[in-house]
């Protein structure tokens, strides 16, 4: 494993995140999210994509994929290992999201690079990260009404929002992905949001991933 040249185009990668808004069709018309986890003890990565429709949040298209696991687990290098599943899932959709969310990290990454900027930047996708827990970066405490929110700083910028999104629940970390600014990304998870801790794409992603009774009961009524 040659940790420098994976080092290297990490840094090459983060670089070429655009943290500006670049979202060609405004609003978007199709949502995605992406959910990664791993089977199997980590030998299988699988990865599900989900389309929805917007303003309705409807799911309309859902993809997993599943694909042998190159890279061992690292710490701060965890994008290399799960692109390969989500580029899978990526080119089996039948149509490309607008606008599309992954569960992970974006640029509040220690060295700005996490999946969502990550896979973004890789698709071309304006990409949003929102995360569960925090990777780096420090926020004043976030108060416990839903919708209170704190910058994330680390090293002397933000790199996102520390984001409640529901009463009792713990907060979430929305950062730029690729092609979307800070600000911009945590007006578009609070737009998709339907009363559940994790917005739409993401809660859509991990209930096909999982195979959760929302999922299997949205299945029942396509039939």
């Amino acid at each position: 494993m040659d940790m420098q040249a994976l080092r290297q185009e990490q840094e090459q990668r983060a670089a070429e995140v655009v943290r500006t808004d670049a979202i060609d069709v405004m609003p978007p018309r199709l949502i995605g999210g992406a959910d990664v986890g791993f089977e199997q003890g980590g030998e299988i990565t699988r990865a599900a994509l989900v389309i929805l429709e917007y303003p309705s949040l409807q799911l309309i298209e859902h993809q997993i994929a599943r694909v042998k696991t190159t890279l061992p687990y690292i710490p701060g290098y965890l994008s290399f290992r799960e692109t390969p599943a989500l580029l899978q899932a990526w080119s089996q959709l039948s149509q490309r999201p607008d606008l599309l969310f992954v569960d992970g990290h974006g640029i509040s990454h220690p060295r700005r690079l996490g999946v969502a900027s990550h896979f973004g930047l890789l698709v071309d996708v304006p990409t949003i990260g929102v995360a569960k827990k925090r990777l780096c970066g420090h926020a004043a405490p976030v108060e416990d009404a839903p919708g209170s929110r704190q910058p994330l700083q680390h090293q002397g910028e933000q790199i996102g929002w520390v984001w409640r999104s529901k009463a009792r629940c713990l907060p979430l970390y929305v950062s730029t992905g690729h092609r979307v600014s800070t600000d911009t990304a945590l007006q578009w998870v609070e737009r998709v949001m339907a009363g559940y801790r994790l917005p739409e794409p993401t809660r859509w992603a991990d209930a096909v991933a999982s195979q959760r009774t929302a999922f299997l009961r949205w299945q029942q009524n396509q039939r």
